[in-house]
C-alpha cells in the first residue's frame, strides 16, 4: 500500500508533506518549457549531428539543475545518415514535356540512387494489400505507394514494415504518403541503424491524391536521391536519484528528432516531461525504495540506437522496470501502454486515478520505441504516451513533418504529465513487478500478427527462433 493509500485514525487519507510541496512547486515549474524551447531553437536534432550533441548538453544541464547526481554523457558508435537532394517526377512517356515533378523528401537511411518504374498504389500498405499487389509480379520493378496510416480497427502497421514487405515483393522504391492534409511530406527511417535496400521518399497527402490517380492510369515515375551514410557517434545522458540499491528503475526519453522540423512533439515533449519529473523525484529521494536512473537517449528516430547502447551497458537483471516517456506531454490525455505487464498497467491506472487524472490504458506490446531493447529481455516496460482530447487518428499528425513545432505544445500538459510520471515512478520504485516471460511476449506479438512485419523490418530477435 502506498503512502497515498494510507489513512490515519480518523479515516482521512494521510499526506506526504514532501510530496505535496514537490507537486505544488511543479505546478509553477517553467523548466520543462524552457528545455523544450532551447531544444526547438536548434536547427534540428538529427542523430549523430552536431546539433544532437548540443541537445544532449542541454538535457545534461536540465538534469543537473533538477538535482540529479552523477550526470554523465556516454558515447556510442552509430551510422549517421545525411540528407541531400531529392527529386520525384511522374513521367509522361507520351509527352515528355508534360512530366510532372512533385515535392518530396528522402526517408532516413534511404540509399542514394535513381529509380524509374510504374507507380503501384498499395493503399494503406498492409501485408494483405502488398501481397495482393504483388500477385502476378505486379510490384516487380515498381515504385510502391503507401499511406502513413492504417485502417481503423486493425493492428497499426509501421512504416518499416510496409517498406520491408514492399521490397520483399519486388518493389525498387517506396513512396510514403502522409494522410494528414497541409502539404506535409513525412519522414521516418526505413531501417534500424543502417542503409536500406532501396530508395524511399515521403510526399504530402495532396501529392498522394494525384499519385493514386496516376497509378490507375498506369503511369511511371522517376525518383532521384542524393544521400550519404557514414560512421559517427551519438550519446546518452543520464543521472540518478535515490538510494544505492541493487535494483533500479530506468526512466528514459529520446531527445533526438528528424532534420525537417523542430521536433517539439516528437519527442521534445517527452524529454521535457522527464526533465519536469526529475526535480520532483529529487525532492522525494528519501521516499524512493529503489534508485531511479533518468536517461535522455539519442538516435531513437533512426533505430533505437541510444536505447540499444543503454541496454548493452546496464545489467538488465538489475533493471526493476523501464518507464519510456515517448509521446507524453503532447496532448491532454495520458496513455499508459503496459506492453504485456498487468502489474504496470494496474499500477498506472491506480496512481493516476488517485491523482484525479486517469489514463487511457493499452496492454498490447509493440517493438517501435525505446522500451524495446529492455522488453525483449524480459524487463517490464511502461510507455507513457498521449492522445488529443477528441481521440485523434491513428497516424502521427504533425509528427515527422515540418509542422512539428513548439506552438503545438501546451505547457500545462508538460507540467501535469511530469507530475504523473514522477508519481508513477515513485510507485514503481516501491512495488514488486513481475518480469515479462519472453516466450509469452513472443507469442503475444505473433497473436497481434507482428512477426511477419518485424521480420520484414529485420527486427525479429534471432534468438526467438532458437527457443
Amino acid at each position: 500500500m502506498s503512502e497515498r493509500d494510507a489513512t490515519d485514525d480518523s479515516g482521512e487519507p494521510d499526506t506526504n508533506p514532501t510530496l505535496e510541496r514537490a507537486l505544488g512547486r511543479a505546478w509553477r515549474d517553467d523548466r520543462p518549457w524552457e528545455l523544450l524551447t532551447r531544444l526547438t531553437e536548434l536547427p534540428h536534432r538529427m542523430g549523430g549531428s552536431e546539433h544532437e550533441r548540443r541537445a544532449a548538453e542541454l538535457v545534461a544541464e536540465a538534469f543537473e539543475n533538477a538535482g540529479l547526481e552523477a550526470v554523465e554523457h556516454r558515447e556510442f558508435p552509430m551510422r549517421r545518415w545525411h540528407r541531400g537532394r531529392t527529386e520525384f517526377t511522374v513521367v509522361r512517356e507520351d509527352a515528355p514535356e508534360r512530366d510532372r515533378p512533385f515535392a518530396a523528401i528522402a526517408l532516413p537511411y534511404s540509399p542514394a540512387g535513381d529509380v524509374e518504374g510504374p507507380l503501384v498504389d498499395v493503399g494503406y500498405g498492409t501485408p494483405e494489400e502488398i501481397a495482393e499487389a504483388g500477385n502476378d509480379a505486379g510490384l516487380e520493378g515498381a515504385i510502391a505507394v503507401a499511406s502513413t496510416t492504417t485502417p481503423s480497427g486493425e493492428r497499426f502497421v509501421h512504416r518499416m514494415e510496409k517498406f520491408g514487405h514492399a521490397v520483399d515483393a519486388g518493389a525498387d522504391a517506396f513512396v510514403f504518403v502522409n494522410h494528414v492534409e497541409g502539404q506535409l511530406p513525412p519522414t521516418g527511417a526505413l531501417e534500424f541503424a543502417d542503409e536500406a535496400d532501396a530508395p524511399g521518399i515521403g510526399v504530402s497527402a495532396e501529392t498522394g491524391d494525384w499519385l493514386a490517380e496516376y497509378a490507375d492510369r498506369g503511369a511511371r515515375a522517376r525518383i532521384s536521391v542524393e544521400a550519404t551514410t557514414e560512421d559517427a557517434t551519438s550519446r546518452n545522458v543520464s543521472g540518478v536519484v535515490g538510494p544505492d540499491t541493487d535494483e533500479e528503475v530506468v526512466v528514459l526519453a529520446h531527445y533526438d528528432s528528424h532534420d525537417v522540423a523542430e521536433g517539439a512533439l516528437d519527442n521534445g515533449c517527452g524529454i521535457a516531461t522527464v526533465a519536469g519529473a526529475a526535480p520532483i523525484l529529487a525532492a522525494l529521494e528519501d521516499d524512493l525504495e529503489r534508485r531511479v536512473r533518468l536517461v535522455g537517449v539519442g538516435c531513437e528516430e533512426i533505430g533505437l540506437l541510444g536505447a540499444e547502447a543503454l541496454a548493452e551497458e546496464l545489467d538488465l537483471e538489475s533493471v526493476h522496470a523501464v518507464v519510456n516517456v515517448d509521446g507524453a506531454g503532447r496532448f491532454r490525455n495520458l496513455v499508459a501502454i503496459a506492453h504485456g505487464s498487468d502489474d504496470l498497467g494496474d499500477l498506472a491506472e491506480r496512481v493516476t486515478g488517485e491523482a484525479g487524472q486517469p489514463v487511457v490504458r493499452d496492454d498490447d506490446p509493440h517493438p517501435f520505441s525505446d522500451h524495446w531493447p529492455f522488453l525483449r529481455a524480459g524487463v517490464p516496460s511502461l510507455q507513457l504516451h498521449s492522445d488529443p482530447p477528441e481521440g485523434g487518428d491513428r497516424g502521427r499528425g504533425w509528427g515527422h513533418t515540418a509542422a512539428d513545432t513548439r506552438d503545438k505544445v501546451d505547457p500545462r500538459n508538460l507540467r501535469e504529465h511530469a507530475m504523473l510520471t514522477a508519481l508513477v515512478t515513485l510507485e514503481i520504485a516501491g512495488t514488486s513487478v513481475s518480469r515479462i516471460a519472453v516466450e509469452d511476449l513472443r507469442e503475444r506479438l505473433r497473436e497481434q500478427e507482428y512477426e511477419p512485419g518485424m521480420r520484414a523490418a529485420d527486427i525479429w530477435p534471432e534468438e526467438w527462433d532458437e527457443r
